[in-house]
């Protein structure tokens, strides 16, 4: 167990807690794909349903926490310019049109 402890750099209960966030962070991410696929099949055809861009924004939110907290410099720059995408995808699913 202490060599686990250690392979993850858990070190205190915030360490813990910050790891459990990530898992949950990345299983929201994760989601994203099978909404994605769900909704494709039930249409019989590639759909990206906004729900996709909803999950995918939390998700990369929360993992872009996750690895500022713990230093991970990959997470942090994966992160950062999908959160944009995301952001400009809801806001053209959202945006009100201009006529």
């Amino acid at each position: 167990m202490q060599q686990l402890l250690e392979y993850f750099r858990i070190e205190s209960t915030a360490d813990l807690i910050w790891l459990m966030v990530g898992l949950f962070a990345q299983l929201m991410f994760s989601m994203r794909f099978i909404i994605q696929w769900i909704t494709s099949e039930r249409q019989k055809k590639s759909v990206v349903p906004t729900a996709f861009w909803w999950f995918s924004l939390f998700g990369g939110l929360l993992l872009l926490a996750y690895g500022i907290r713990r230093g991970e410099p990959v997470i942090i720059l994966g992160q950062s310019l999908g959160i944009f995408i995301y952001l400009r995808n809801l806001w053209f699913i959202h945006r009100v049109p201009h006529e």
